[in-house]
């Protein structure tokens, strides 16, 4: 037994008074390397506590244990208890005869205040735990203490290694084994004494909170969450069934530069520093709504607090509404991201001085899955809205602390909001994924919009230098230089060495034996057609269906919420929906002549949209509803749903709703392990997690964030059945992987764009107008493909360098072409753009990889419809009626180099005809367009047979809200009256949304301001 502490010597280790983790570790080789017995290794451990203010109590009974919890609770609240009363408080609020450790942990986590009936009558307060001033709280250590035979209870005797006690209540055991033993005993040990004894007598070791298992050399923590539903699950089970909760979940305490303190004496100095503990205890603690405790670990607490500490500065030094006052946090998928986020939002909405904590997703789909996610740590806590209007109602709500919103509503409510007083409000941004989606005119907006904010983002996969796109302002091209700094780093490298997600194991399967790889030739129908070739389809189905057994482990048995199932599941992501539909058609060819038990339940799911992964690595988003699929691809679609709602009893469809449910049915069943295989096209490679998904079958091209992205969807950990993630690749996507891998597991990957002197740039610039001015002469045709090749190179190179020098100071008096030149090379770009794109609809083309359209470049120096009426009000003015012919050219130029007025090209010519000198402009511009817009709507609606007073609402709201979407139930009362059975029904629903679209993209902004591209958003 220990009595005193004496002096130690320890490894050197840096500490802030303001961070929970140590920010560097240093070990140092140990002077002593005699023997060391469990006893010594234990005494030695105490020593370390109490040289850090932990009093040393020798207590050796519940009598004792008890009495010192009065003691410690009349210290903290200042209140001496009668006999009477302390009986009272402990067995209602303390004890309580049914209560146990779930009741335990809600006392403690979210009822720590509880109330004392007085002998006098009156009620009184009572802190369990002081978690305003974490210091009042007293922290106590005893070792040894034995629970015998019978004893309240207790099954057998048992004696525990180390509790530290806070206000005298034990919140951290830990057990300890002996240097050279495997430290899987001591967690095995700790699930022992809960089924013999932690809960007996008193069952104040039910209030245990996080339990530390060390052998000296190694060392781990976990919440009580891990061991009790450890003890569940293995209750009544034989040893053959593995868990879905064990050893697997504990931890390793790192700094915060990830570097694991393993050894037990440098973790005491560290964890158990009081600082640290009475954090975690307090702060970094969360418990779910389903009860269980997630304690969070080192990275998390790391990024949390800088956040937190980015604020505070922000507000000390009034850099808020700057890049110095944000940063992003690089966590790598599948590390707990959104539990991370959800608590740094949760503590900086309750810092002072802060009005709003903003969490701003980017899809529909994530909306619903973060608020999910969200309501498992507090239910309530984040205000999810439906609408830009329930949005405003929540900004204007004092009580709305913590909103989340999409960026499109956020976005929509700016443009329309402006000057709000929430703009002038402290205001924190968090941005779920930080990826490219934020670095256009919507990040532009907000952080012009906001006047005081701090922006953080959270990704597993920045934009750096070396994936970051060709287009857009050189600026806003990478995460740090839409964000600010970097604040933490945790790579893959770094969560699979932790052991938080597992490692992959790829398998490279060569499905096309030729010359050279497919990936690098020509990239139109005719690879299309090689990599779907019946012969390669039914080969690769053949060689899943032969090995999926093997990769998903199906002989292996574990328990999963209470069933006992076999080995894991699996998706098959394929490059296109053509390709989806032969591959489940080949499966169920294949499996047809299986017994039903034999057979892989196969489902598959896509939506409009699913397109080739950006330039960046990003796989396109597909929208939350099937209604833009042509004919054939929704009802080869509806006809996989039947097979579904055949398999499983189910009632879901392709429309609105019936799709969503379908989406949810299908992802609560991957989670569930009710199904095998989903084969699918972008849908589920990201924002997906099933725990039970081991093997990713891959045949399509995927690289930097969308291939780690899709990757990460199979190694997240369920148990010790599970190993390590299967990737199983039909592409050659090697040096894809090592790529990608390479980058985002480099924690000193560069984030800033680093531009070469303006000099460089302007002599290059030089260059390419001289020989875009010989070779491709403004008034000549350019005639042949391969020129027009040529001149799309050339141009867009132009393009990409004035995009860069237009940065510098200097360029305004550098530039060669003057406007018109731009006007017209842009004129015959935009024209072959187009030409190009039609010819790309035909049976067989073959277009180079590189030949690359500048479009995005265009379009940041698009056209002002108002810029074309003060054209217009200029000619009026200076020739009347007689309209200026040089000024209508102009217009004609300035009209056909602007993507996006090109398709209003017939309404402009009209007005300009037309425009009379009597009234303003800009008033005849809006009756003009308003009864073009009538008559047009008009001419749909007897096309189609539309409702006409449903459509004028349906396109009104639309207007309105700045936004055109093909989801929900207002289009059903549009469309014109059919059967539910009519077959056509579907294609009619299909061509209706498609000329209500274009027709929203052909009016939308046209009464003022810039004209943007496409508007639709479907699912907001």
């Amino acid at each position: 037994m220990v009595k005193e502490a004496k002096y130690i010597a320890y490894d050197p280790i840096v500490v802030s008074d303001e961070s929970t983790v140590v920010a560097e570790y240093i070990p140092e080789p140990r002077a002593d390397e005699s023997f060391q017995s469990e006893a010594d290794l234990e005494r030695e451990f105490v020593e370390i506590l109490q040289s850090q203010a932990y009093e040393y109590l020798p207590i050796s009974s519940a009598e004792q244990l008890k009495a010192n919890l009065r003691t410690q609770l009349e210290l903290l609240n200042d209140y001496t208890f009668s006999d009477d009363e302390w009986d009272r408080f402990f067995n209602e609020s303390v004890s309580g005869a049914k209560d146990g450790i779930i009741e335990k942990a809600i006392r403690i986590q979210e009822d720590h205040v509880q109330v004392l009936r007085r002998d006098d009558g009156q009620s009184k307060n009572i802190r369990l735990i002081d978690k305003a001033n974490i210091h009042n709280n007293r922290l106590q250590v005893i070792n040894q203490y034995e629970i015998g035979q019978g004893e309240g209870g207790a099954r057998y005797a048992n004696r525990y290694d180390v509790t530290v006690l806070v206000n005298g209540l034990p919140m951290v055991h830990i057990e300890l084994k002996r240097r050279g033993n495997p430290i899987r005993e001591a967690f095995n040990q700790i699930n022992r004494y809960q089924r013999d004894s932690f809960w007996a007598g008193d069952g104040l070791f039910d209030y245990v909170q996080i339990f530390v298992i060390s052998n000296g050399t190694e060392t781990k923590y976990y919440s009580n969450t891990t061991r009790n539903s450890h003890i569940k699950e293995q209750s009544g089970k034989t040893s053959k069934v593995r868990t879905s909760n064990s050893f697997e979940f504990t931890c390793w305490w790192t700094d915060a530069n990830n570097r694991s303190i393993r050894d037990l004496t440098a973790f005491a100095r560290t964890f158990f520093a009081k600082h640290t503990l009475l954090n975690i205890l307090t702060r970094f603690c969360v418990l779910d709504v389903d009860r269980k405790l997630l304690v969070m670990r080192p990275y998390q607490i790391v990024a949390t607090e800088r956040i937190l500490q980015r604020i505070q500065i922000a507000q000390n030094y009034k850099t808020l509404g700057s890049l110095d006052a944000g940063g992003y946090v690089w966590h790598t998928t599948g590390s707990g991201k959104t539990l991370t986020s959800f608590k740094a939002a949760q503590l900086a909405s309750r810092m002072e001085g802060v009005d709003k904590v903003l969490f701003v997703v980017d899809r529909k789909d994530l909306d619903y899955q973060t608020i999910k996610e969200y309501d498992r740590f507090e239910k309530g806590a984040a205000n999810s809205n439906k609408s830009t209007a329930v949005l405003k109602r929540q900004l204007e709500d004092p009580s709305a602390k913590i909103i989340v919103t999409t960026i499109q509503k956020l976005s929509t409510f700016i443009k329309k909001n402006p000057g709000h007083p929430v703009f002038n409000d402290h205001v924190v941004i968090i941005f779920d994924e930080c990826h490219r989606s934020q670095f256009g005119d919507m990040h532009t907006a907000i952080t012009k919009s906001f006047k005081r904010y701090n922006i953080f983002g959270f990704t597993g996969t920045p934009i750096f230098t070396a994936n970051a796109t060709r287009g857009g302002s050189p600026k806003l091209k990478t995460t740090e230089q839409a964000f600010g700094a970097k604040l933490h780093t945790y790579t893959i490298l770094d969560a699979i060495n932790d052991g938080n997600v597992l490692p992959f194991r790829m398998h490279y399967v060569n499905t096309i034996k030729a010359n050279r790889s497919l990936e690098e030739e020509v990239s139109g129908i005719n690879t299309d057609a090689a990599f779907l070739d019946p012969n390669r389809v039914k080969a690769i189905v053949a060689y899943t269906l032969q090995h999926f057994d093997q990769l998903t482990k199906r002989n292996e048995r574990y328990t999963l919420k209470d069933r006992r199932v076999n080995g894991f599941n699996a998706l098959f992501a394929t490059q296109s929906i053509e390709a989806a539909r032969k591959y489940y058609t080949q499966f169920a060819l294949q499996q047809a002549g299986l017994l039903p038990d034999q057979r892989l339940k196969v489902a598959m799911i896509y939506s409009f949209a699913p397109n080739e992964a950006f330039e960046d690595g990003l796989l396109d988003d597909e929208v939350m509803d099937a209604d833009g699929l042509t004919g054939d691809d929704r009802t080869h679609l509806e006809h996989t749903i039947l097979d579904y709602n055949d398999l499983f009893g189910t009632n879901f469809d392709t429309s609105g709703d019936g799709f969503q449910s379908y989406y949810k049915d299908l992802s609560m069943r991957m989670k569930d392990r009710e199904i095998d295989l989903v084969i699918v096209v972008n849908m589920f490679l990201t924002g997906f997690d099933a725990t039970t998904m081991n093997t990713l079958f891959v045949d399509k091209n995927l690289k930097y964030h969308g291939l780690i992205q899709a990757y990460s969807r199979t190694n997240r950990i369920l148990n010790s059945v599970k190993t390590f993630g299967n990737i199983v690749t039909f592409r050659n996507l090697e040096k894809n992987t090592n790529d990608a891998l390479e980058l985002f597991g480099n924690k000193d990957a560069r984030g800033t764009v680093i531009l070469k002197p303006y000099k460089d740039y302007l002599k290059r610039y030089e260059e390419c107008v001289t020989r875009l001015k010989t070779e491709f002469p403004i008034d000549e045709p350019i005639i042949g493909e391969e020129n027009q090749k040529d001149f799309i190179a050339c141009f867009g190179e132009v393009l990409r360098l004035v995009n860069i020098l237009s940065c510098f100071d200097e360029w305004e008096d550098d530039e060669i072409l003057t406007p018109r030149e731009t006007q017209d090379y842009q004129s015959k770009y935009l024209d072959l753009y187009a030409q190009f794109r039609e010819q790309a609809k035909g049976e067989v083309v073959d277009i180079n990889d590189d030949l690359v359209f500048e479009i995005e470049l265009i379009k940041q120096v698009d056209i002002n419809i108002d810029y074309i009426l003060m054209l217009v009000e200029k000619g009026r003015g200076e020739h009347g009626d007689g309209f200026d012919k040089e000024i209508a050219v102009e217009i004609q130029r300035l009209v056909e180099s602007s993507p996006a007025l090109r398709s209003r090209q017939d309404l402009i010519t009209e007005f300009v005809k037309k425009v009379s000198v009597s009234d303003r402009v800009d008033e005849q511009w809006v009756a003009f367009v308003e009864q073009k817009r009538a008559v047009e709507l008009s001419q749909i609606i007897e096309e189609e047979r539309l409702n006409p007073e449903a459509t004028e609402q349906y396109m009104a709201n639309a207007f309105r809200d700045g936004y055109f979407t093909s989801t929900g139930t207002g289009i059903t009362k549009v469309l014109p009256k059919m059967s539910r059975f009519a077959t056509d029904r579907t294609d009619t629903k299909t061509r209706v949304i498609a000329k209500l679209n274009t027709f929203f993209e052909r009016f939308h902004t046209l009464i003022s301001g810039t004209v943007t591209g496409t508007t639709l958003a479907p699912g907001i």
